[in-house]
């Protein structure tokens, strides 16, 4: 997605791709980080944000998945939590529209790009505190959400308690997307031996924030299976589960760890 600062339109650009991909077979269908809006001034922000209960695109959403049958990621929607404070929440639909899981976002996004830009995510939404698993048909899932792709502790943590899969949607700088995006997603998959499902917001937004694309489908071995470039639209893949146990038995990494102690910075070579 392009995603814009207005609600109502991000949810029509989304619904129009989501009914796209089940059309061409998709069984589950995953967005970008900011599905609902990419508004950068947080007083705009807290000007449109509602508690999730309220959020009409959540709404939306909700039934969508249920009139197609499918199971539905939107990959995050900022949501009012308190006065004053968000949540970057992904949320996980299942084929009756019913909230099957919700995670909220870790790590936060305060970071100083070499290109000039400046983002302060903790300033308007408060990090999540716990790791999330949800059952699919097909396996487990585990929830993050863009930034957090930089914490491999999390990913391990979350193979270890049986995903063999990982959703990571994100809306990646273009700077930092150039450099670390392909590179990132192959090494989370490669790591945990799980399948990497990483949506991504595209192009240029309001106030001209851009972002990198490349929507991709990352195999439990690194392949790349799809790669959605730099324009809106839909990837789509099949995904062979077995696959999972097959990387894992080549390398046995998530196996093979062992404990060890931390050396403090007093304690020299």
């Amino acid at each position: 997605m392009t995603a814009g600062r207005e609600p109502a339109e991000n949810l029509a650009a989304a619904t129009k791709l989501i009914r796209q991909a089940k059309a061409e077979g998709a069984d589950l269908i995953v967005t970008p980080e900011c599905t609902n809006m990419m508004e950068p001034r947080r007083a705009l922000l807290f000007e449109k944000l509602v508690a999730e209960e309220a959020d009409a695109s959540l709404a939306g959403f909700s039934a969508l998945a249920a009139e197609l049958g499918v199971w539905l990621l939107i990959g995050s929607v900022a949501v009012r939590i308190a006065p004053g404070q968000a949540a970057n929440r992904s949320i996980l639909f299942d084929p009756r529209g019913q909230v099957a899981a919700r995670y909220d976002k870790i790590h936060m996004f305060d970071v100083e790009i070499p290109d000039g830009q400046s983002y302060r995510e903790s300033k308007a939404y408060r990090p999540g505190e716990r790791a999330v698993l949800a059952d699919l048909p097909w396996g487990r899932l585990g929830m993050t959400v863009c930034y957090d792709m930089r914490f491999a502790h999390l990913y391990r943590a979350l193979a270890q308690a049986g995903a063999s899969f990982l959703s990571i949607p994100a809306a990646f700088t273009r700077f930092t997307g150039q450099a670390h995006w392909h590179i990132l997603l192959r090494a989370r998959a490669i790591e945990t031996g799980c399948f990497v499902f990483a949506p991504a917001q595209c192009g240029t937004h309001a106030e001209g924030r851009e972002t990198y694309g490349h929507s991709l489908i990352v195999a439990p071995w690194g392949e790349v299976l799809a790669d959605g470039g730099e324009e809106p639209g839909i990837v789509l893949a099949e995904i062979d589960t077995a696959r999972v146990e097959k990387a894992r038995a080549m390398v046995p990494a998530l196996c093979n760890g062992r404990p060890f102690e931390t050396p403090s910075a007093a304690s020299g070579a």
